[in-house]
């Protein structure tokens, strides 16, 4: 698989590729910004001698490619809450006419006043939670510091987990488009289960 991708995870400008597809996919949504943070993981642990045969002499360092995600889900997250805040009255009527953002703006509402922040983490594993929760944030006008903290815990969570995938894989599948595939398959599962979670209705 590195043969093949190796331009892409070979190179220090993985990082900024990274970077921009997590920032950018807040507000486009299918771009594919897990499965690449998996791939430069997967290339990751080929450069710790996961991989048999050759090893590529360049390759993302593990913690970087972590931190790098994480800031990248946080900065993104926050120019969506800042965006939204600065919405006024178009963007409100726009929540309105959503039955599934008013939805999601009451919850996560009442999620912040009680101190609870598991509905941001669990919205940054599902399809477009996170877009929801980061732009209802700002349309309600929650604090920062009731927001802001969740937002760098899930951003946290998630690049740990999808970087996990990718390198923890390779160990044990070795540097291969199965590794990647299996890696893949395990995020959407999360994601699936996060949106489970997410539409449970609660129980007094």
């Amino acid at each position: 698989m590195l043969e093949s991708v190796g331009s892409l995870t070979g190179s220090p400008w993985i990082y900024a590729m990274v970077a921009a597809s997590i920032l950018l996919d807040v507000f486009v949504p299918v771009l594919p910004s897990g499965v690449l943070v998996i791939m430069a993981a997967t290339a990751a642990a080929a450069g710790s001698g996961a991989a048999t045969g050759q090893v590529p002499t360049d390759v993302p360092d593990i913690l970087l490619l972590t931190l790098c995600a994480t800031t990248a889900s946080v900065l993104g997250d926050l120019v969506a809450y800042r965006l939204a805040w600065r919405g006024g009255a178009r963007l409100d009527r726009a929540l309105a006419r959503s039955p599934r953002l008013s939805t999601a703006q009451e919850r996560l509402g009442t999620a912040l006043a009680r101190g609870g922040g598991a509905l941001v983490v669990l919205a940054r594993f599902a399809p477009a939670g996170r877009s929801v929760v980061s732009l209802t944030a700002g349309a309600a006008h929650r604090r920062p510091r009731d927001f802001v903290p969740w937002s760098a815990l899930a951003g946290l969570t998630w690049a740990t987990y999808s970087v996990a995938l990718g390198y923890f894989g390779a160990h044990w599948l070795g540097t291969t488009w199965l590794a990647t595939a299996v890696s893949t398959l395990a995020l959407v599962g999360a994601g699936a289960a996060a949106t489970y979670l997410m539409r449970r209705p609660r129980t007094s």
